[in-house]
């Protein structure tokens, strides 16, 4: 377990969830992976504004927390997968509701 949600562990759950899930592109990860299993081309793809830094450190973190699983294949070059966890599955109520909070206001702010 990483450093930051032990030390969560002690405050409260809700800091526990931010150090999971908290942090550069971790909730639009989980919801592009929601979709199913993506190679880490694809999510880069699919997340233009992430260099391919943020987006290694990122999904390392999320792997070692228990939300993404990751698997490499025998190859040249090397093919990498990414999918959720059961855990990280259990996060789909929380991205749509992030999501929709989002959509609404940016609906909001593009009135002003």
């Amino acid at each position: 377990m990483r450093t930051p949600v032990r030390r969560a562990m002690e405050v409260c759950p809700v800091e526990v969830g931010v150090s999971v899930v908290g942090g550069a592109w971790k909730l639009t990860i989980i919801k592009n992976l929601l979709e199913g299993t993506l190679r880490f081309g694809e999510l880069g793809r699919l997340i233009p504004l992430v260099n391919r830094k943020t987006l290694t450190r990122q999904l390392r973190e999320l792997e070692e927390d228990g939300i993404v699983t990751r698997v490499v294949y025998p190859e040249v070059p090397p093919k990498v997968e990414y999918s959720l966890t059961s855990l990280g599955l259990s996060l789909a109520p929380l991205v749509q509701v992030m999501n929709a909070w989002g959509e609404a206001y940016e609906r909001q702010h593009q009135d002003l």
